[in-house]
């Protein structure tokens, strides 16, 4: 059975309203129907996969997918257990879910593809990379999440209240759905599961390209100068940019900067603001470690 084959039941529960232009589908991964969306235009392109946050859908995502769609294969999935694909009978931890997007890929007949997350989704591309280096060609972390500076859980909770503050009321519309069906009970235990994954020492042990985005305004990061120090005690794949004004659900509420961004990475262009996107935001590098590819012209 290829990967959009699926059972007529399944076929019924597909969005009366599709939330993009993306191609919205399901398949099927280790017995559970998952849903995803697939840009259609450029079938040859190389493959770009979009992973999803804490507690949500692969929906906030598209914004950016969107821009993207044109140059990239675009797969934009929902993990088991989020949004609108079914639940395993046991909640999936990082290595699980890391496991499962390979699994998709299988499905999709993908064998390498460049992986976008944000939040949750960045631990779950840096354990892909960990046991499948073989799977990726390249990484993009945007606002990662699940470090030491998002414990305990009660100041986790604190951060993101303060991040809903400042997000746009279309993200608060979006996330709010995908929260209420994730449920209590399932964000304690993933929480637990962020927890004990060790996030910094995967990141810094990643070696491919790796673009690492942060927003000024996220209050789920530390300061970028923080962030930069960081990164400055390690020789590696390592580009940090920073998007002023920009809060956590960067692929969301700045698509264009983003977008931007993520293609002079991909081309080794030296980064510099998109003059194209509204607002104030402005994106800049922060850091470029010696074993990344150097800027060309």
């Amino acid at each position: 059975m290829s990967g959009r084959e699926v059972s007529g039941e399944v076929r019924r529960r597909l969005p009366r309203h599709p939330a993009s232009s993306l191609a919205e589908h399901w398949t099927r991964v280790d017995g559970i129907d998952l849903f995803y969306r697939e840009s259609t235009s450029v079938p040859d392109a190389p493959t770009m996969m979009h992973l999803h946050g804490f507690g949500l859908s692969g929906r906030y995502l598209l914004p950016t997918a969107e821009l993207l769609r044109d140059e990239f294969r675009t797969l934009v999935p929902d993990l088991p257990g989020f949004g609108r694909s079914g639940k395993p009978r046991q909640p999936l931890d990082v290595p699980q879910l890391a496991h499962a997007a390979v699994r998709f890929l299988d499905r999709m007949g993908v064998e390498r593809a460049t992986l976008v997350g944000n939040s949750m989704g960045c631990p779950i591309i840096c354990e892909f990379a960990y046991h499948f280096p073989d799977r990726i060609d390249r990484a993009v972390l945007v606002s990662p999440a699940g470090g030491v500076h998002n414990q305990p859980l009660r100041r986790a909770i604190r951060q993101l209240a303060q991040d809903g503050s400042r997000e746009t009321g279309g993200m608060i519309k979006v996330a709010t759905p995908d929260y209420l069906r994730f449920g209590i009970p399932s964000t304690v235990r993933m929480f637990r599961a962020l927890t004990q994954y060790p996030s910094l020492e995967r990141l810094l042990a990643l070696t491919i390209p790796t673009l690492v985005v942060i927003g000024s305004r996220d209050p789920l990061m530390p300061e970028p100068s923080r962030v930069q120090e960081i990164a400055q005690k390690t020789d590696n794949h390592v580009l940090v940019v920073a998007i002023e004004g920009a809060a956590h659900a960067i692929n969301f509420t700045n698509p264009g900067e983003l977008a931007n961004v993520i293609r002079q990475f991909m081309e080794d262009k030296p980064i510099v603001d998109d003059p194209d996107s509204p607002g104030e935001a402005r994106a800049y590098e922060i850091h470029r470690g010696t074993l990344h590819p150097p800027a060309s012209a």
